[in-house]
């Protein structure tokens, strides 16, 4: 089993889905590599594109559609302006050209070019898409991805894609893994041995200035989100509410920029129901911007990404935790935590439903709050599968396919129970319980084996048909 790099799972992503946005943008990218390694980019004369299964059925409301398209022109979510993307989607389908990989223009008709298949599912995966190139000369060349969860992307030959295997010093597959090494070490931090492990892709000094930069990624994507007010696209007219908190608990505060507004929240009044409402309006700000195709970070998913900022912010707001050296530790622990869910289980909301998504973030939090309150590695594994054992069952039942009802105010819920999972953890003796990480895990994957599709992202049970919104 190959290793993955807590900053796989922890990474600069683009909303609102990183299964149903992001790894379709990817595979669009990996076709256009595919096609420079086997012919040319002149050379092509046409290029088709079919969505499967669940990105189709919710594929509007996710922008699959969109990310296909901008990957296959060229385009980088980690860099591209996110104000310009309505923009270079209107210039497609109003002249019905394509820019192939930024080098050559050809025509693309939306709706032809581009389909949305919802009666048919590839049997590999439901997040299943093909994509052809047609040459001049009437050669063709097909190649089928699926997005399996967190943007990553694989094909039904190879079980990734473009992705060299790496083998870490201390391969840390299961949860077990972990405690026997870290006993096996004389270990009291996993950090520690996370640390060491992600030398196997570049130095500490490297890693730690990764997850610092990941946490000023998170700082400054709750900023915009808490200083941004209106209704968020899509055709619900949810109103964003994150600004609207930050507000009221402020008061008539100033500031300037983000350090200072951060300050502002550290001096704020400190009392039980403020810190609830501060941790509601972390999770809110990210969630409402992920929602509006803005940067964020994917934390193990888009539709779970303000769970691990709304604990991390809380830790570094309210505690007296709040070295870079807690940053880090935080960061490490989580990510490593999620690539356990991912290589044993599943982070698909289309394969596990949203206890996949929100169930897993919230599970990866509990470890690093834990982690860095100076919970033993017993306890951040228990905190861990806390959070996990309460999420088990999850539903994923977006309203319209959008990543917005319930999934906005379910980011909240996770990052709650992932505080109360470390509170219960670091007063908990491990050797006592009665459930092991790895089994919750395992749990995890049985149930979204036996889930209903209805409840995998496909919108078509739960809060999805429950609630009757009308067509805009």
């Amino acid at each position: 089993m190959e290793s993955i790099s807590v900053f796989e799972i922890i990474k600069v992503g683009i909303g609102p889905s990183s299964s149903h946005t992001m790894g379709p943008w990817n595979a669009a990218s990996a076709f256009i590599r595919i096609i420079k390694r086997e012919r040319s980019i002149d050379e092509v004369k046409e290029v088709f594109l079919e969505f499967f299964g669940s990105l189709a059925k919710t594929g509007i409301g996710h922008g699959t559609d969109i990310a296909g398209m901008l990957g296959l022109n060229g385009e980088d979510f980690k860099t591209i302006d996110t104000t310009k993307i309505d923009e270079k989607i209107e210039k497609i389908k109003t002249y019905q050209i394509l820019n192939l990989g930024g080098e050559k223009e050809i025509p693309f008709i939306y709706g032809y070019h581009l389909v949305l298949n919802m009666k048919k599912s590839l049997d590999y995966h439901p997040n299943g898409m093909i994509f052809k190139a047609v040459f001049e000369d009437g050669t063709e060349l097909v190649q089928d991805f699926y997005s399996v969860g967190g943007g990553f992307i694989m094909s039904q030959e190879k079980k990734s894609i473009e992705k060299e295997c790496i083998r870490t010093l201390y391969p840390c597959h299961k949860a077990s893994d972990i405690a026997k090494y870290c006993q096996k070490l004389g270990l009291d931090r996993i950090s520690d041995l996370i640390l060491m492990n992600e030398e196997s892709w570049r130095t500490q000094e490297e890693t730690k200035q990764e997850a610092l930069y990941i946490w000023q990624q998170i700082k400054e994507c709750i900023y915009k989100g808490v200083n941004k007010e209106g209704i968020l696209p899509g055709g619900l007219n949810v109103t964003r509410r994150a600004a609207g908190i930050n507000r009221k608990l402020l008061g008539d505060k100033i500031y300037k920029n983000k350090d200072e507004w951060f300050q502002q929240v550290v001096d704020a009044e400190e009392n039980f129901t403020n810190i609830n409402k501060w941790i509601s309006c972390f999770a809110l700000a990210v969630n409402e911007e992920n929602a509006s195709f803005g940067r964020i970070i994917t934390a193990p998913t888009n539709g779970a990404s303000g769970v691990i900022p709304a604990v991390l912010m809380y830790s570094q707001a309210f505690t007296d935790f709040i070295s870079d050296d807690d940053i880090v530790r935080f960061i490490l622990v989580a990510g490593e935590i999620g690539t356990l869910f991912k290589k044993n289980a599943t982070i698909s909301a289309a394969m596990g439903g949203c206890q996949a998504e929100v169930g897993v973030s919230s599970a990866m939090a509990a470890a690093g709050l834990t982690e860095i309150l100076g919970g033993s590695v017993g306890q951040v594994l228990m905190a861990a599968e806390i959070a996990m054992e309460h999420h088990l069952g999850l539903t994923c039942d977006p309203i319209k396919g959008l990543v917005q009802i319930p999934c906005i105010e379910r980011n909240t819920m996770g990052a709650i129970k992932a505080i109360t999972a470390a509170n219960i953890a670091l007063e908990s003796d491990p050797a006592k319980a009665k459930v092991t990480l790895d089994e919750v895990i395992q749990t995890m994957w049985e149930t979204a084996l036996s889930m209903s599709d209805r409840f995998k992202e496909t919108s078509e049970g739960g809060l999805a048909i429950a609630v009757n919104v009308p067509e805009c």
